[in-house]
């Protein structure tokens, strides 16, 4: 017994005697929602898988989780293969999804993962996929994709995206998850930018400017932009890094 393990008495014996094999096979993936903007839009990091099931159908990026590894480290191993790089974004845990028939090869559980940064790259295929891209999330009709020749998405895969992009949408109105999105130092009007690719509205300006300095440590302000940047009015528009701040009371609604 390690050191600082508690002993229960009987649990050894219990253990030494114990059949996993009595019990019908099980697995565990993790599955990740990874959003980013891309020429403005927000977009989804999507693959096309090489192998069976839904051979050529596009997918959230994942895999299984090793047997040295929890959920988070094997979100964190997905994340650093699919983009190439050690990942400095925003991940959070979004749901465990367990319908019985979601995969067809055995039970499956799926730990899924959201993922939100600022100009992540252009990703690589591993070696189980043909392709990999981003996706603007305005091309995806989750509910019907064949409407307009939408991917269809393997799994329960678009299932998980739509819960991801509600959590993304309503986590803007409360938090100060935005600011993921954007590379520092960045201005008041990039960050705008991010909850108009978000919700798909811009909030009102002078409401927006009022919330975002009015939030202590939602936004710091960093320095003046280089005077290539000034506009025809004259001062430069000031330049802004991440505060310490992760919630916003009362919250910025988004706009009907």
């Amino acid at each position: 017994m390690t050191s600082g393990q508690v002993q229960r008495p009987g649990e050894q014996e219990f253990l030494g005697v114990y059949r996993s094999a009595d019990f019908p096979p099980f697995a565990v993936t993790v599955d990740l929602a990874v959003f980013t903007l891309r020429s403005g839009l927000l977009s989804v990091l999507l693959v096309q898988r090489r192998d069976h099931p839904y051979r050529g159908y596009w997918a959230l990026p994942g895999g299984f989780v090793r047997e040295d590894e929890n959920a988070e480290e094997a979100a964190e191993r997905e994340l650093t293969e699919e983009t190439g790089t050690i990942f400095g974004g925003h991940l959070e845990q979004l749901r465990t999804y367990s319908d019985l028939a979601r995969d067809p090869r055995m039970r499956v559980v799926s730990v899924a993962y959201l993922a939100l940064g600022p100009g992540l790259p252009d990703p690589r295929p591993g070696s189980d996929a043909f392709a990999a891209r981003w996706w603007p999330v305005a091309d995806l009709d989750l509910a019907d994709a064949a409407s307009h020749g939408a991917p269809a998405l393997a799994f329960d895969h678009a299932q998980i995206l739509t819960d991801a992009l509600d959590r993304v949408r309503s986590k803007l109105e409360y938090t100060t998850l935005a600011a993921s999105f954007v590379d520092e130092p960045f201005t008041l009007a990039d960050l705008r930018r991010v909850y108009e690719a978000v919700w798909g509205n811009a909030p009102d300006l002078g409401n927006f400017r009022r919330k975002v300095l009015s939030t202590e440590g939602f936004v710091i302000e960093a320095d003046r932009s280089p005077a290539a940047a000034v506009p025809a009015a004259g001062r430069p528009p000031l330049l802004y890094r991440r505060g310490r701040a992760t919630f916003m009371h009362p919250p910025m609604l988004r706009p009907q």
